[in-house]
């Protein structure tokens, strides 16, 4: 059987077993190096009450969120989108 990609979608390289996450929108339990990581900066006041609170000098703590989403709902969610087949051949440079 052909396989569809020469990584399996996977990241891991020749690591072996790695440890699973459970999705966080349909609790399906997958590879951490399949899932896609979502994080989020989160503040617990209401965005037009923060603006006027930092004008004034005001420090504002923040928390960030961290979700792991399994591809499907990903791409069900907007997270990940579908690309054309020949755009999924083109590697793009590393950023550093």
């Amino acid at each position: 059987m052909p396989k569809k990609r020469k990584n399996r979608g996977r990241g891991k390289g020749g690591k072996g077993k790695e440890s699973l996450v459970q999705c966080e929108i349909c609790g399906a339990l997958i590879p951490r190096s399949k899932a896609k990581k979502v994080t989020r900066r989160i503040s617990f006041v209401d965005p037009q009450l923060e603006k006027e609170l930092r004008k004034k000098g005001a420090i504002i703590p923040t928390y960030t969120t961290t979700r792991y989403v399994c591809i499907r709902c990903a791409i069900s969610l907007g997270i990940v989108k579908v690309r054309a087949k020949e755009e999924r051949k083109k590697r793009e440079p590393l950023r550093v």
